[in-house]
């Protein structure tokens, strides 16, 4: 629907026009006289161009002698034929303008294809009337300009990484233009930001090499952890051998416990650990069990 409409009639004036018709040519019926239905035409020709309707979202303006008087609607309205006439009916609903801003570049030069969403609604019909001629074709112009010049401000990892941070910016820049039309921006949303596919490639390459950089680096710190670990193992085992023969009994347990396991142990390390009478004191136990 377009804001600027000249002639728009309603349907209450078509009904009132048929109605005046109607009942001219029943007045000239009896007496066979043109003049009833010519009266009655009109009439009907008068409310068809006089009885107005705005929508309930919508405001219209007035002007007399082509100075304005004031804004009508929503609702049923009457204008004066010939010295009133309706400038323009101005749609106060949030409306979307679809934005793009194709093969611009970004602060680090990289070309990038960027499509945005603006809400938008006119808060002031007068002014938005008043002050522009076409405020549908200045918002639209605006935030392609506005888009284009933050895109050139920032660079692209802020652009693909932080779209809301780059929208809020753009619904402040074009508020502050729009405000004295009596438009508001009400969001600007980051739809698609694009870029060349040979860019894409080497994005991804570099993606990869960093996960695989921080893959070596955590896995250097955990052999420098195990390593740290095993160092104060040794020093704590060196000043006490007990430990130490305890940790090895505790590995033989870890051995042997398991059916049908056999492990084969030095002599020297059984006598060490004098574990001979014990492992000899065990296998009698298990042989006066069964």
């Amino acid at each position: 629907m377009k804001d600027q409409v000249q002639l728009r009639v309603s349907n209450v004036g078509v009904a009132l026009f048929v109605i005046c018709l109607l009942a001219g040519i029943a007045v000239g019926l009896p007496t066979a006289s043109p003049w009833g239905a010519i009266a009655g035409a009109l009439v009907g020709l008068y409310f068809l161009y006089a009885i107005r309707i705005a929508d309930q979202w919508e405001k219209v303006a007035v002007l007399r002698f082509g100075r304005y008087t004031g804004l009508r609607g929503p609702g049923l309205f009457h204008i004066i034929p010939i010295v009133d006439t309706v400038a323009r009916y101005v749609d106060q609903r949030v409306r979307v303008a679809n934005v793009s801003a194709e093969s611009t570049l970004t602060r680090d030069t990289v070309p990038v294809n960027v499509d945005a969403i603006v809400f938008w609604m006119v808060w002031n019909a007068e002014k938005s009337i008043l002050e522009v001629q076409d405020f549908s074709q200045a918002i639209l112009l605006s935030a392609q300009t506005a888009l284009r010049e933050s895109i050139g401000r920032h660079e692209l990892h802020q652009m693909v990484a932080e779209r809301e941070m780059l929208g809020h910016e753009l619904q402040r820049i074009l508020d502050e233009k729009t405000n004295p039309w009596g438009i508001t921006v009400q969001s600007v949303e980051i739809r698609d930001v694009q870029i060349p596919s040979e860019l894409q490639d080497a994005m991804s390459r570099e993606a990869q090499a960093e996960r695989e950089r921080r893959a070596r680096t955590i896995l250097g710190l955990a052999e420098t952890e195990i390593s740290n670990n095993f160092a104060k193992a040794a020093l704590t085992y060196q000043d006490n051998p007990t430990a130490l023969h305890l940790r090895a009994m505790n590995m033989l347990y870890e051995a042997i416990k398991e059916r049908g396991s056999m492990v084969i142990v030095p002599s020297s390390a059984v006598e060490t650990m004098g574990l001979g009478g014990m492992l000899a004191t065990a296998s009698l136990g298990g042989s006066k069990a069964q």
